[in-house]
Formats: structure tokens, C-alpha cells, sequence
């Protein structure tokens, strides 16, 4: 009895000594402060008459059964904690991309469908290895058309260029080759789908290409800049590509630009031997592929700006269907994305000029590609997507207006629709957008056929920003990229804003997606690219000019009243 009355007054001059929260639960405060708890009752009931004896024989039982009740959650938590950390030492070898993370279950008319980020392979090529005796060397893949192609080391060159006959740019700083592998069923892609899928990449991202050619079942343009001999090591990876996934070799045209300064070297002595090529780790080989690269390269690349507009445009001019999609190649499509936007466009008449927002999320890393838009949700709701460029640039997807999309997928109460209006106009309250998505969640999941359902409009953009960058559909008579931004900064932005200037509408697709692999935050801005954004933000004072000449509207006050936008990726 003493010792509860102790407690009692140390807990009323001390008001600290409360229970403390799940993640101390095992530390020994906590066993005091459930103490306090069951001397509380004692005490209670012990001041109540001394003739009450069942009454006090009652509050005695019950201060024992909390005080078990206590012991065996300390036991029961104690022995998850011993386990979880057994399990974490045990998966501590594993890479970032087997981690155990909670998996979407496919829907049941996806289950056949799997999109791993390195398809499985047919049986006559898992096996082989590219640069190994049974596949040491691979023939031509395209006949020669009578023109010099860059010799290669065996004679089988696998670009079927001239490096004498490239196109120049306006200003003589880059060369691009259209047409330098023909993809095998590229023509026929082309003829089938409304729309072609345009790319770019530099070298050490193009095994992202993999996944994009097994998510897209029409013609791809690709649009691949490499410098010196950089153009050595990127004939080998695609030459991989081709032979190991079948889909590359029959969907993807590929186009090349070099730079003035570092054109093709093909030396017989860089690079005296091609090393093994696992048809099962392309992301592996390319990189040990750039390691390779001469460290001169590298430096020049880090310090000259890669020419983003140029590939777009290349890209672009390559496609041969009417709509164009263009993405950069890593940016990863949903499933039937294809099919989905063909018939929509066969299917949809747009009244003027229509331009169509795919909606793109940042998804982690550790888990498998959604299959369908309920899929993306889920893992919206466990925080592992949220909207592209999200933390590092919110204004790249800003105007897409995530929350529309949820709000149209099946919420129908008035009262909380009314609430969430208000949160959506007052955009300094959504700290994340994945929380809106995680309150809408079930109204979104109780939405019947939203998995099958055809490709539609879901709303227009209507709060249109300078800084918006979508990835859009459009016909190919849209205006082209500037080529005067060179690196990064005003690139994509620009544009986008003379098409806006232009008179074109913009309209978000659903339940279509697309996806980039990795939650991105933000860090530092390197010294070289605030050189080249500074560099660009001269040019666009010139172009916004430009384009108020050339349209004679100025709907987002550029220049009528001198505005600068200096805030910019």
C-alpha cells in the first residue's frame, strides 16, 4: 500500500510520468507508468469502506488483470521485435528492387499479364550470353542499302550509317542519322496505330528501353546521343538489345545524333575485346559497359549541355503515324497504353486543336509496375507513387490537377465532395498529393468497371502555368522543340507554352498512366547546370518575344508586362 501511495504522489508532482507511446513500450518507464495504473484502482477502492470486502477483493482482481495484461504485451511485442530483426539481418544482402515491400495482387483479367522490369525471354535466347562462343559475333541486322556504314571492329556493323552524310542542325553544333536500324515490324506498327511513341535517351539510360518496348505494342521512335566512343560501346548495347528481346528488335527504329566536337570513333585499340552480355541483366551490362567509356568522355559530357531539344525533334520527325507520344525513355507506359489511345483517337473528335495529358507518377523503386489504375492507388495509398516531379518541381505536372482525376474515378458524396473542393482550392493545405488520393481511396476502389474501361477525357486544363511540362499525345504538325535551349532549363516548357499561345486545348486522359521509376527529392542544384539554365533564360527573352510576333497573344502576360520566370528546373 505504501508504495502505491508513493507512486501516486510522485505521478501528481510529476505529469510527465504518463504512459509513453508503442515505440517505448519496452523500455521500463513504461512498466512504471502502467503501474501507476493499477494502483490508481487499488488505491480507489481501498479508500471506500472498510466493510465493502468483496468490493475491495473485485478491484483487487481487476488491478491484476491489467497488470497481466500489461506483461503479456510486453512479451508479445518484445518477441515481434526479436523476430522483425532477425528477418531484416537476414534480407540485409539483398538488393534495393527484392526488398519486401507490399505487392498489388493483379486483377483478375490481368493475371496472365506481368510486367517485371526485365521480361522474361524466349527459351532460344535466356539461354545465351552475348559474347560468349555460341554468340560471339551476330550477323548484319539490316541489309546494306549500298551506303558506307561506320566500320566496326569484326566488319559487322551494326548502324548502317555514313558519318559523312548526316543532316546538320542550324547551327552546326550537332549531326543526327535518321533511320540507323529500321525495327522489323516498325512499317507495319506504323500503318496499324494511330499514334507512335517518340523517345530520347543518352547512353546510360537505355536500358529503360526494354520495359517501354514490352509496354508499348506500337512503333517507337528512338533518339540516341552519344559522343566519340561512346558510339563503340552503344553499337554493342544495341546490338544486345536486338538480340536478346525480341520486342526491341521488332518495335524500335533507331536515330543517332553526335556532336561537332566528339564524332564517331570506332579505334580497334579503345576497346580490344567485347565482354559477356547476360541476356537477363540489361540494366547490369549497360553499366558496365559505360564504365568503359574513357574518362576524357565523361568529363566532356558532364561539362557540355546534352542537346534534349534536338532528340525530341529527331524523334519526332521519325514517326510516321498521325499523333505523336513523346516521352523521354524513362518514362515507362502503362499496360495497352497503345490500344487504349488508338481507339480513342479513331474514336474521339476533337473540336480545334487538341493536345491529350497522360498522367505521369513517381513510383518506388521496390515495387511491381501497376497494372492497371486502381493498382496505382493502392500504392498511392501506401506512399509508394505520388505524382511525377512531385517534391523536386511541383509546377511540372501542376496543372494537370491530380485531384480531378480521383474525384471523377466515383466519389459521390456531395457533403465531402464539397470539403475536398475547398482543400483543392486552397493547394497550401495538400502537403502531399498522395494524401488526397489516400482519402478518396475507397470511393475510387468501389468504382465498378474502372479497370476496363475505354480511354476518355477526364477533364480539361484550365489553370495553365508557364512551367507546366506534360507528356501529351498530339498530331505531329504541333510546334517543334527551340533548339536554341540546349541542357537544361526552358526546354520542355517552352514548348509546351507556344502551343498553349497557339490556341491548343489541353485534356487529361483517364484511366490511362504513365510511370517513372524511384521517388525523387530534392538536392542541390550542380554549378554547370545553373550555368546552362542562366544561358537559357537569355535565349527564352528572345523567344517569348518571338512567339508574341508570331501569334499576337500573350494570355500568360510574358511580355506586355515584362514578366520573368526565373524560378525553372
Amino acid at each position: 500500500m505504501n508504495s502505491c501511495t508513493e507512486l501516486i504522489s510522485r505521478r501528481d508532482k510529476n505529469p510527465l510520468l504518463v504512459p509513453l507511446p508503442v515505440d517505448h513500450i519496452i523500455q521500463r518507464r513504461w512498466l512504471k507508468s502502467w503501474k501507476l495504473v493499477f494502483c490508481d484502482v487499488q488505491l480507489k477502492y481501498n479508500r471506500m469502506d472498510g466493510s465493502s470486502m468483496d468490493t475491495k477483493r473485485q478491484a483487487h482482481k481487476i488491478g491484476c488483470r491489467l497488470w497481466n495484461l500489461s506483461i503479456v504485451s510486453v512479451l508479445i511485442l518484445t518477441f515481434s521485435n526479436i523476430l522483425l530483426t532477425v528477418r531484416l539481418l537476414h534480407y540485409s544482402d539483398c538488393s534495393k528492387h527484392a526488398m519486401p515491400l507490399p505487392d498489388i495482387e493483379p486483377s483478375h483479367q490481368d493475371r496472365e499479364l506481368s510486367f517485371p522490369r526485365v521480361p522474361e525471354l524466349p527459351s532460344s535466347v535466356a539461354k545465351d550470353n552475348i559474347g560468349s562462343a555460341a554468340c560471339k559475333n551476330f550477323p548484319n541486322e539490316t541489309e546494306n542499302s549500298g551506303n558506307k556504314g561506320v566500320p566496326s571492329k569484326n566488319g559487322n556493323s551494326v548502324f548502317q550509317i555514313n558519318s559523312r552524310l548526316g543532316r546538320w542542325d542550324a547551327r552546326h553544333l550537332f549531326k543526327a542519322f535518321d533511320f540507323a536500324i529500321v525495327g522489323d515490324k516498325f512499317v507495319t506498327l506504323s500503318e496499324r496505330f494511330t499514334v507512335c511513341l517518340a523517345t530520347q535517351s543518352s547512353l546510360e539510360k537505355m536500358h529503360s528501353l526494354v520495359q517501354v518496348a514490352h509496354h508499348w505494342s506500337g512503333a517507337i521512335s528512338a533518339a540516341i546521343f552519344a559522343a566519340s566512343d561512346e558510339f563503340k560501346l552503344l553499337e554493342w548495347y544495341v546490338g544486345y538489345l536486338r538480340k536478346c528481346f525480341p520486342l526491341v528488335r521488332e518495335r524500335v527504329s533507331f536515330h543517332l545524333m553526335f556532336s561537332k566536337d566528339r564524332p564517331p570513333s570506332n579505334s580497334k585499340s579503345e576497346f580490344p575485346k567485347k565482354p559477356k552480355m547476360d541476356c537477363h541483366k540489361p540494366e547490369a551490362v549497360l553499366d558496365e559497359l559505360v564504365r568503359l567509356r574513357r574518362p576524357e568522355t565523361g568529363k566532356w559530357r558532364v561539362k557540355n549541355a546534352y542537346p534534349q531539344n534536338h532528340m525530341r525533334n529527331l524523334a519526332r520527325r521519325n514517326c510516321q503515324s498521325s499523333h505523336v507520344f513523346l516521352t523521354d525513355v524513362d518514362i515507362i507506359p502503362s499496360a495497352r497504353l497503345a490500344e487504349g489511345l488508338d481507339t480513342f483517337l479513331r474514336t474521339n473528335k476533337c473540336k480545334g486543336k487538341c493536345a491529350y495529358v497522360i498522367p505521369t507518377y513517381e513510383i518506388d523503386d521496390r515495387v511491381k509496375f501497376p497494372h492497371n489504375k486502381t493498382d496505382l492507388i493502392r500504392l498511392a495509398k501506401k506512399g509508394l507513387a505520388r505524382p511525377f516531379h512531385h517534391k523536386v518541381f511541383i509546377f511540372n505536372q501542376f496543372a494537370t490537377n491530380f485531384s480531378k482525376l480521383v474525384q471523377r474515378s466515383g466519389w459521390s458524396d456531395r457533403s465531402s465532395r464539397g470539403c475536398m473542393d475547398r482543400l483543392v482550392d486552397d493547394w497550401s493545405a495538400i502537403v502531399d498529393a498522395s494524401l488526397l488520393l489516400v482519402v478518396l481511396m475507397p470511393q475510387w476502389q468501389s468504382n465498378e468497371g474502372l479497370e476496363n474501361s475505354a480511354v476518355h477525357v477526364s477533364h480539361n486544363v484550365t489553370n495553365f502555368e508557364f512551367l507546366y511540362e506534360p507528356f501529351y499525345v498530339a498530331p505531329d504538325t504541333v510546334p517543334a522543340h527551340d533548339e536554341r535551349f540546349i541542357g537544361y532549363g526552358y526546354t520542355r516548357n517552352t514548348q509546351v507554352y507556344e502551343m498553349y499561345v497557339a490556341g491548343y486545348q489541353f485534356q487529361v486522359l483517364s484511366p490511362i498512366f504513365t510511370c517513372h521509376w524511384g521517388l525523387q527529392n530534392k538536392k542541390g542544384r550542380p554549378s554547370w547546370r545553373e550555368r546552362q539554365n542562366s544561358l537559357n533564360r537569355r535565349h527564352f527573352e528572345v523567344f517569348k518575344a518571338e512567339v508574341f510576333a508570331r501569334y499576337r497573344k500573350d494570355p500568360s502576360k510574358m511580355v506586355t508586362s515584362k514578366k520573368m520566370v526565373k524560378v525553372v528546373r
